[in-house]
């Protein structure tokens, strides 16, 4: 039965997937955009899933009311309503029941299927459910109890065990019983598909002791493709897995970054440390944006992503695009702000081979000659804390620099409670500076990162505010790059699981190092 054009509402049953935001289908995707209420268990719920509904939908949660209540009602008032599951909703979900009872009201209503926990979870966990030898599976709904565990004996067969968490071993003495070897591999995996995700690889006999204090939800498999584990085990195995990476720049700055760091396994978390602002008196860029179109400029140098963008927004402001920059030349320092300008359409003509940093220009810069270069004037829009020492290295190779004010940068309101206390307290993992700004802002907002917080660096002069601030530098990039950053400390962290396992340690995250912290197996 497919939604249809009524004064009636239509409801759509939609899986989300067993925890990765990741996982959601292009059609839920669609249809969340599409829906006037969601109803949901808020508390299995993440976050990310939801961002993909309008601003102005409703969310109902259904630990504060019967779904088929709240769907039956808000159909009845003409709403699009979009009903989500965790995992597939036709497995071990309540699909059949809430689903009935729009067909019996006559509410028009559509499935779409979901990644289930079934395939999803063994998948993250490296455990494929078939191989050569063993190609039957079945699927147990333990959750209700009074399982008949005979029916399952078949030694080649793979048993994939839902809602078992709390009977492990009911489960184990169940099928030990019915006749599986008690040698019988068995793996229980909680929390699938998140970055808290934990695998534990056991057999029948040792399942019940190995698997005790994990989290809820858990799925158990039991057979011999456990065996493909230590081989194939690709998500838990990243160099940053479930590593909490606080990630102090601005939003805008932040976004490539921490998705970089998301495809290491880690949880970045963003706290902005400084504020961009326009400048308090915008004449000066107006000036500078009109010299630009007739021909004052030989130059304008590029320090940041932040001027590209203030320049763009003004190029806006007067109807004006890339192609304004026709007959100048063009320079940036690091990738980040080439990338931007590239973005924007013009393409820099210098950029530092070496040091990328004002110095590092100046290195590669050529001096003014009367005879080449008709006009000797550089454009340098930038921030209102920006240093000289580019403007005074220009000046000394013969040019005329106009230092222009284009955007503002103010210390940012401190981050929430939680946040502060976990950075002092040592909650974070790893912390990434990618300015020295950075560092004075964080510690004057939200106090100093904790002694087993590994600090990561974007340079040497990065470096020497942070030990300025008696902080232990762990980490430096090869290269002024946020996401070089990232790359530096992704190897930090397999060089430091390689060492883990290699001492026969127990793999502990930075923050389980702190007196106190729950220690993972």
């Amino acid at each position: 039965m497919s939604p249809v054009e009524t004064d009636q509402g239509a409801v759509s049953f939609v899986g989300m997937g067993p925890g990765d935001p990741g996982l959601l289908t292009v059609r839920a995707v669609a249809k969340l955009g599409e829906a006037d209420t969601v109803v949901v268990d808020r508390a299995r719920c993440p976050g990310e899933i939801l961002a993909h509904c309008r601003p102005d939908a409703e969310v109902l949660d259904t630990a504060e009311g019967d779904p088929v209540t709240l769907v039956g009602a808000a159909a009845a008032a003409g709403r699009s309503v979009v009903r989500l599951f965790r995992g597939d909703p036709g497995v071990a979900c309540s699909l059949a029941e809430e689903a009935a009872a729009c067909a019996a009201a006559g509410i028009p209503f559509e499935i779409v299927p979901g990644v289930s926990a079934v395939t999803g979870v063994p998948g993250y966990a490296g455990i494929p459910l078939t191989d050569s030898r063993t190609r039957e599976i079945r699927v147990v709904d333990a959750s209700r109890g009074g399982v008949d565990w005979h029916r399952y004996a078949d030694p080649d067969t793979t048993l994939v065990i839902l809602g078992a968490e709390t009977m492990v071993a009911e489960v184990a003495k169940g099928l030990m019983a019915a006749g599986r070897p008690d040698s019988t591999p068995a793996a229980m995996t909680s929390l699938g598909t998140t970055t808290e995700q934990e695998t534990v690889v056991s057999t029948l006999h040792r399942l019940v002791p190995d698997t005790k204090g994990m989290e809820s939800p858990a799925l158990i498999i039991v057979g011999d493709v456990v065996g493909w584990r230590d081989r194939l085990s690709w998500f838990e195995t990243k160099p940053l897995f479930g590593w909490r990476v606080l990630v102090p720049r601005t939003k805008e700055q932040a976004a490539s970054l921490s998705e970089r760091l998301r495809s290491y396994g880690a949880v970045p978390e963003e706290v902005p440390t400084i504020s961009v602002e326009p400048p308090r008196t915008p004449q000066q860029m107006d000036r500078a944006v009109k010299g630009l179109v007739t021909g004052r400029y030989e130059w304008v140098v590029f320090t940041s992503t932040n001027a590209v963008r203030a320049v763009r927004e003004k190029f806006v402001d007067y109807g004006l695009d890339a192609r304004a920059f026709a007959g100048l030349k063009v320079a940036a320092v690091g990738e980040q702000t080439a990338r931007a300008l590239i973005e924007f359409g013009v393409h820099p003509d210098l950029v530092p081979t070496g040091q990328q940093s004002g110095e590092g220009l100046l290195e590669v810069w050529p001096p003014y000659d009367k005879d080449l270069d008709p006009i000797n004037r550089v454009l340098l829009p930038r921030a209102d804390i920006a240093t000289d020492t580019l403007i005074a290295g220009l000046t000394e190779l013969g040019w005329e620099c106009d230092d222009v004010t284009a955007y503002r940068t103010v210390r940012a309101a401190p981050p929430p409670q939680p946040i502060r206390e976990a950075i002092k307290g040592g909650g974070f993992d790893a912390v990434l500076f990618t300015s020295s700004s950075t560092v004075r802002n964080l510690i004057g907002i939200a106090g100093k990162p904790h002694n087993v917080t590994v600090i990561a660096v974007i340079g040497p002069q990065t470096a020497k505010t942070a030990q300025e601030y008696g902080l232990r530098v762990d980490v430096m990039a090869d290269k002024p790059s946020a996401l070089a950053l990232a790359e530096a400390l992704a190897e930090y962290g397999a060089r430091r699981r390689a060492a883990q396992i290699e001492a026969g340690d127990p793999l502990r995250k930075p923050s389980q190092m702190r007196r106190g912290a729950r220690r993972r197996r």
